[in-house]
Order: C-alpha cells, then structure tokens, then sequence
C-alpha cells in the first residue's frame, strides 16, 4: 500500500504544482493588465487560503512520494494537509462557487485547485500508513486556519482587501464575524476529528 501512496503522492504533487503556476501566471497578467507589477501580484496571490493549502498539499505529496520517511511527511503532517484540503474544496462548494462564473484557463485553475487536488491529496492519505496519530493530532490541524485567519486580518487591516466574503469584517460586522470564526473552527477541529476516527478504523482494518 505504501507504493501506492507513494504513486498517488506524485500525481497529487504534479497537479497541485502545476495549479499553483497556472494560478499565480494568471494573476501575473491580471494584475498587469491594471498597471501593478510581480510584487503586487505574489502579494495577491498568496492572499488565499486555496493557494497556501495547495502549496502544503505540493509539499508534503512530494515528500510522501520523495521521502517518506522524512520530517515533511509525518503523518501529523499528512492530517494537517488532508483536512485543509478538503475543506477547501467543500467551503469553496458551499460558500464561493455561486460568487463567480470563471472561464478559460482561470476554470481551469479553479477545478485543479478546489476540486482535483484535494481529490487527490484524500486518496494519497487514505494510501498511506495509518495507526500512528493522537488526538492532539487533531488540534495540530488546526494550525493553518488559525494561522492564515490572523494573517488574513492583518493584510486586511493594512491595504482593505480580504480574499473571502466570509472573513470581511467591514462588509460582515463584528459579531458575524465572530460566529464565522468559531463556525469555521468548529468545521475544522469536526473534520479532523473525524479523519482522526477513519484513521484508526484503517488501521484495525489493515492489521486484520
């Protein structure tokens, strides 16, 4: 099985690499297109949670197809990885989808990176070894999300622009704010916990 986590990882590393070029080519020329240069447009670029999950899940898939063994392919890690990117796919289902119509290779970019790359990175951690993880496990999860939420409030508070509707306090108010927080925090220690649960399961149906 491990083989074949190691093929899944590859597949998954290859397309949410070349999400992420395709991604930031086209902020690249939309940004140049209203007069901003390189700088800008990295700036915009790594405004999203999508681009920054997408770029754990390239890095830790290339280690679990690289180095499996190493520090980048933990199964803390992996767990960490696993629930960010599917929560972005299924946040951007619920909450963005309707929002806007992409076209042309932005379609393209929005399938590989809310759609095949969490498809994919799901089928490399269901592949790979399980058994190893604690409970505490779970609250590591939730790194990402607290670290990008204060992160993307500090952008925010300095140029005005927030990625995510959802996550807008001029637009939302303090107090939806607040219950969008402790919503999206629920989701992800939920999520967690939960593949904390299915990783135990694989792990009692493996050594039968």
């Amino acid at each position: 099985m491990e083989d074949w986590a190691r093929r899944a990882a590859a597949v998954t590393a290859g397309v949410a690499w070349v999400a992420l070029a395709l991604q930031l080519g086209i902020v690249v020329v939309r940004m140049a297109a209203i007069g901003q240069g390189l700088g800008a447009a990295a700036w915009r670029f790594l405004g999203f949670f999508t681009v920054l999950t997408n770029g754990l899940v390239a890095v830790v898939a290339t280690a679990v197809a690289l180095y499996p063994a190493g520090r980048i392919a933990t199964p803390r890690l992996r767990l960490m990885a696993v629930v960010s990117i599917v929560l972005v796919g299924i946040i951007y289902a619920l909450l963005l989808r309707h929002v806007w119509n992409p076209t042309g290779w932005q379609a393209v970019a929005d399938h590989l990176l809310h759609e095949a790359t969490p498809l994919l990175f799901l089928a490399t951690w269901g592949l790979s070894r399980h058994g190893s993880l604690a409970v505490r496990d779970a609250l590591w999860a939730m790194a990402p999300p607290i670290l990008y939420l204060a992160y993307a409030l500090a952008r925010g508070e300095a140029d005005g622009w927030y990625a995510y509707w959802f996550l807008d306090p001029a637009k939302l108010g303090d107090g939806r704010m607040a219950l969008n927080t402790v919503l999206l925090a629920a989701a992800f220690l939920a999520t967690a916990l939960l593949f904390l649960g299915i990783d135990r399961l694989l792990a009692r149906r493996i050594a039968r």
